[in-house]
């Protein structure tokens, strides 16, 4: 039968997510709108941003964290296009954004000296097969796979080269270990629910030695630069931003950082996140035409959850369709690259009882397509 409740909130895209629970426009009633972000205000206001993120991730002091134009993609090739180079590279790819970095390194910065580690949607590449006398460029979660990292225990403390991440969809809901991390990026409107356009980038003292010491032979776009009279532009990681960022968005960041804060912290949305993603393990275990798409569970994704459906593309594109007009479930088709199927957002902004209601009505419309 047609369930009779919909899910509070319908939204479960991957990108951007759904708000945290409870949040209202009003929150952003102290933005400092027709102001400079160079004023005072709007450098305490990107400051407070930075040192907030700091201070909920754990992240190492001598760490610099820096807010950059263009979302997590802009931040990642602001690193890659300004730390790479010196050294050979090993690129793991194991969905579309890792193939996408591992394509800008060859085509774009024409590096030579590089490494494909590559898996299919659903598996990981064999980690321990990188080279870490190399530069590594990696992905932790999969945003598009439902395949996550699980843990740094394959990344050495000795290492040579640098470990660059790109952990737009893993921070906030998946432990990182720093130590085990050079650089890092990701943007606020994955696991936060933040507004678009800003990204977030992480780096350690060893990244900032590269910089100071490597000047890549490519021109470098003035939103790219990092380096200043041969010296990390640390006004940067001060809060003073290379192009104008919205302080409406940059509030919206602050009220998501405020949101984690109630809930308990970090461990606290990691545990939601996680709880979340139960809600699906136990709705795959009792119908069998619906399957994850990771292979192993072990390396599963708690956020972008990623199902393939035993029901041919016109019906699961119907299925879909069905789900958004009836407002229960809004952008939840695979990635276009991706194979055919599902994709879940379970981030800890989602509700649990909204994950369980949303069930129902995937049991509901496979059935409805399906005769």
């Amino acid at each position: 039968m047609k369930p009779a409740n919909k899910p509070v909130n319908p939204c479960f895209s991957s990108g951007p997510c759904a708000k945290h629970p409870g949040y209202s426009i009003d929150e952003l009633k102290d933005a400092p709108l027709g102001r400079s972000h160079r004023s005072s205000l709007g450098k305490e206001k990107l400051a407070l941003s930075i040192a907030k993120t700091k201070e909920i991730l754990n992240i190492p002091k001598d760490y610099r964290v820096g807010i950059v134009p263009a979302s997590d993609t802009g931040a990642f090739e602001m690193l890659m296009w300004s730390v790479l180079g010196p050294r050979p590279v090993d690129v793991i790819a194991f969905e579309s954004f890792g193939k996408g970095w591992a394509n800008d390194i060859k085509k774009e910065l024409k590096l030579e000296k590089v490494n494909e580690l590559t898996a299919d949607y659903g598996s990981l590449p064999d980690l321990s097969q990188v080279n870490f006398d190399n530069d590594v460029v990696f992905t932790w979660n999969g945003t598009t796979s439902g395949v996550k990292i699980p843990n740094g225990d394959w990344i050495p403390s000795d290492r040579k080269g640098l470990t660059l991440c790109d952990a737009t969809s893993a921070v906030f809901a998946m432990d990182i270990p720093w130590d085990k991390i050079d650089a890092l990026t990701f943007s606020w409107q994955k696991v936060l629910g933040g507004e678009a356009a800003h990204g977030m980038l992480v780096i350690s003292p060893r990244v900032v030695e590269r910089i100071e010491s490597y000047t890549p032979s490519w021109p470098m776009p003035k939103i790219f630069r990092l380096q200043k009279k041969g010296k990390l532009d640390e006004s940067i990681f001060e809060g003073s931003t290379i192009n104008t960022p919205s302080m409406l968005c940059n509030e919206d960041y602050l009220q998501a950082l405020k949101w984690v804060e109630s809930m308990g912290g970090l461990k606290a949305i990691i545990a939601k996140s996680e709880e979340n993603l139960s809600v699906f393990e136990d709705f795959v275990a009792k119908h069998n035409w619906i399957h994850f798409l990771a292979k192993e569970k072990q390396y599963r994704s708690n956020t972008s959850v990623c199902f393939i459906v035993d029901l041919p593309e016109d019906k699961l594109k119907s299925m879909i369709k069905l789900l958004a007009e009836e407002k229960v479930a809004y952008d939840i088709g695979s990635y276009k690259e991706a194979p055919t199927g599902l994709r879940v957002w379970c981030g800890a902004t989602v509700e649990k009882t909204d994950l369980q209601l949303l069930c129902h009505w995937l049991e509901w419309a496979y059935e409805t397509v399906s005769k």
